[in-house]
């Protein structure tokens, strides 16, 4: 069993940044891809970003891409999303998911393991 636990959301101003932490909890299963996903109200959860887990392939969507830097540290085992220069669209429910296999990273359905989600709320 896998457990993910969030942190590090909150509310802050557009132009301001924000780190996300996600802490897993590993027993038995490997992982292979870690995510960030969002989802924000009346939306459907979309991707944000991932990263192989022993490896250096990171993926973005586009709308991130320059502002949101995504990393890990497996000694911790916590994956990181750094986000810089925040718009009020930013705004949502942020989700830390895990993949036991190599599998297409953009896609929810793919994740096995999910975190409960940290909002971040940026204001205009």
């Amino acid at each position: 069993q896998v457990q993910l636990v969030e942190s590090g959301g909150g509310l802050v101003q557009a132009g301001g940044s924000l780190r996300l932490s996600c802490a897993a909890s590993i027993r038995t299963f490997s992982i292979a891809t870690m995510g960030w996903f969002r989802q924000a109200p009346g939306k459907e959860r979309e991707f944000v970003a991932a990263m192989v887990w022993r490896g250096t392939t990171t993926y973005y969507a586009d709308s991130v891409k320059g502002r949101f830097t995504i990393s890990r540290d497996n000694n911790k085992n916590t994956l990181y999303l750094q986000m810089n220069s925040l718009q009020p669209e930013d705004t949502a429910v942020y989700y830390c998911a895990a993949d036991k296999t190599y599998s297409t990273p953009y896609r929810a359905s793919e994740y096995d393991f999910w975190g409960r989600g940290t909002q971040v709320t940026v204001s205009s």
